[in-house]
């Protein structure tokens, strides 16, 4: 029996998909949908849509490198969701959309980063030494 997994050209384009879904959705939400009383509207791109830039060029380009660590910056928006959604009950919604984006990037790019690196032959473990005298 053969498994199927998914092509890494659709990998990234699920990855892609969160990752720009969370770029427009975040300052249009803070901004527009539900802007924050206690943020002005300088702090609020800062903190939420500036750390979406920083993998912005490697994702583009495709660098499995930058797929694996932008998902340290989208834990930033499952914190942020899901403390909304705990909070402020009357954002559930919106918090559960950022929280559908978010995991989205983060599953596209997990295995985006995964596969692509393995057909490009890189590799984080070491490699064992193969006439090693113990």
């Amino acid at each position: 029996m053969t498994t199927q997994r998914i092509s890494t050209s659709n990998l990234k384009k699920i990855a892609l998909t969160g990752y720009f879904s969370l770029l427009i959705y975040m300052p249009l939400w803070l901004l527009v949908l539900s802007p924050s009383k206690s943020l002005n509207t300088v702090t609020t791109l800062v903190m939420f849509t500036l750390p979406l830039l920083f993998p912005l060029k490697g994702m583009l380009q495709g660098n499995p490198f930058t797929y694996a660590w932008s998902n340290f910056i989208v834990l930033i928006y499952f914190l942020h969701s899901l403390t909304t959604l705990w909070v402020v009950p009357e954002d559930t919604l919106w918090a559960s959309l950022e929280l559908l984006f978010a995991t989205t990037m983060f599953l596209g790019a997990t295995y985006y980063a995964k596969y692509r690196g393995q057909e490009l032959g890189l590799s984080i473990r070491k490699k064992k030494d193969t006439d090693s005298t113990s």
